[in-house]
């Protein structure tokens, strides 16, 4: 099965995260169609830089003067007393020009219709949306998208599809981390630490390291062991940029990559390997389209966990059982800030030194690679390494220009 129609094929909505500014300029700039964000309340991602309503503001208007929407996150389960607060939060955002409202809770979906009818509503993924008849019934209510449970597979999506109005639009996770719990609904960083996930807290106990105890052996612990490791709640990440096809036939109509409290530079990467993968998609509309090589070990160029389908495939991703951290196998050298007269200059970020080669990453196009035979300060003196923060360093450099923003990375 793959989308038959034009109209079909370039319906694809490319949503980024954006965590606070930076990352939002990020997303924008490497190619997001549009971007999903919180404010300083209810939403479930505390620990993000979130916005305020000044930088909310000034967001949706460079967003917007891009051609960009932005969707905020309105997606916590509000307890009695922080409800007094929701109508005038929905107001304001909806006065600085929010597209669409991020919503899992019924209350909080009718009081933003009435305070603020002209965003759109879109059903969060932590109202566990798995069925038609659910989806359905949200639409039914007013609901303009569904940001379906993680827990489907293409099938079932696809009959989803089938049996709800063509006007409701889907959007699903296709890239990110996994949570242990049913759609993000846990109980355990609340219990364990007092931090409440679903009130956008959550203190990831899940990718913690665990010992067993016996009532009467005080001090002694035991190893829990599956197969090979004891981090036995620590889900895969999930990666779904070589399904284009399926994805698009089943009908996600939105592509949703996770991170709001991951960095700018990931954001970055990410944003700009699914836009490149979509867009040769758009140029190549066949069942097995995949991405190339050098697209898809882009992903590899970010910190992440060991990858999976998630439930796209049937069954479950499963876990990462012999730790709890992550792959890291580049980091941020530098940022181009200009570009020309037979030079790059770059703001430092992390060391490097002659001799070393640098992984460009411009904008909407493949990375490429520069040897640093010789640099240069601020100052025009030559140096051999740019040790410190900030640093201004110039790198001869004699090809295409390269967009000021752009990241340039070194492995290691």
């Amino acid at each position: 099965m793959i989308a038959d129609t034009d109209q079909q094929k370039k319906c694809i909505e490319l949503l980024s995260p954006a965590g606070n500014m930076e990352r939002l300029k990020c997303a924008v700039m490497y190619g997001a169609d549009a971007v999903y964000l919180a404010g300083t309340m209810f939403g479930m991602r505390a620990g993000a830089g979130n916005f305020t309503l000044e930088q909310l503001e000034k967001g949706i208007k460079f967003a917007h003067a891009a051609g960009v929407k932005v969707y905020m996150t309105c997606n916590t389960i509000p307890h009695n007393d922080e409800t007094e607060q929701l109508p005038a939060f929905l107001e304001a955002s909806a006065d600085a020009g929010v597209d669409a409202f991020i919503i899992a809770d019924i209350g909080v979906m009718r009081l933003a219709q009435r305070v603020a009818p002209n965003a759109a509503i879109h059903i969060s993924t932590q109202a566990g949306v798995a069925n038609y008849v659910t989806a359905c019934e949200f639409y039914n209510m007013g609901a303009a998208r569904v940001v379906l449970a993680r827990e489907l597979s293409f099938e079932e999506i696809a009959v989803l599809r089938e049996k709800t109005p063509k006007a409701l639009e889907i959007e699903a996770f296709v890239h990110g981390s996994m949570c242990v719990s049913f759609s993000g609904r846990c109980l355990l960083s609340s219990y364990m630490t007092g931090r409440d996930a679903n009130r956008g807290d959550c203190a990831q106990p899940c990718r913690w390291k665990y010992y067993l105890t016996e009532e009467k052996r005080v001090g002694q612990q035991f190893e829990i062991f599956e197969d090979n490791g004891t981090h036995i709640l620590n889900s895969r990440d999930l990666c779904m940029i070589e399904y284009i096809p399926q994805l698009a036939a089943c009908g996600v109509t939105s592509f949703k990559l996770e991170g709001r409290a991951k960095s700018a530079y990931y954001t970055a990467a990410v944003t700009n390997a699914y836009r490149q993968a979509i867009d040769g998609y758009y140029t190549h509309p066949f069942p097995d389209y995949r991405p190339g090589a050098v697209i898809l070990d882009e992903l590899n160029k970010v910190s992440h966990r060991e990858y999976s389908t998630g439930f796209y495939l049937g069954g479950e991703p499963g876990q990462v059982l012999e730790n709890g951290g992550y792959v890291r196998e580049y980091k941020v050298a530098g940022m181009v800030e200009a570009c020309g007269e037979g030079f790059v200059t770059l703001s430092q970020r992390n060391k490097f030194c002659v001799g070393d080669t640098l992984d460009i990453m411009p904008p909407g196009q493949r990375s490429f690679l520069l040897s640093v035979t010789e640099m240069y300060d601020g100052d025009g003196n030559a140096i051999s390494s740019a040790p410190h923060a900030t640093m201004t360093v110039k790198i001869p450099y004699g090809g295409e220009p390269i967009p000021k923003g752009s990241f340039v990375r070194i492995k290691g």
